[in-house]
C-alpha cells in the first residue's frame, strides 16, 4: 500500500507540474504577442522621430543666415 501512495503522490506532482507547464505557455505566448506589439509601436515611434527630425532639419535650412556681428556694431 505504500507503494501505492507513493504512486498517488507522483501522479499529483506530474499532474501539477503539466497544468503549470500549460500555465507558463500561455503567459510565454501572452508576453511574446505583447513584445511584438511593443517592437512594432517602437519601430513605428522611431519613424515618426526621423520624419519629425528631417522636418525640422529642412526648416532650419530654411532659416536666414546671420553675420557675425561685429564689435563696433553692438556697441
Amino acid at each position: 500500500m505504500a507503494s501505492s501512495d507513493t504512486i498517488d503522490q507522483i501522479a499529483e506532482r506530474v499532474d501539477h507540474l503539466l497544468l503549470r507547464h500549460e500555465e507558463l505557455q500561455r503567459t510565454n505566448a501572452l508576453l511574446t504577442q505583447q513584445v511584438q506589439a511593443l517592437s512594432l509601436e517602437r519601430d513605428q515611434l522611431k519613424s515618426r522621430l526621423a520624419a519629425a527630425r528631417a522636418r525640422v532639419d529642412a526648416l532650419i535650412e530654411r532659416l536666414p543666415s546671420t553675420a557675425p556681428a561685429s564689435p563696433e556694431a553692438s556697441a
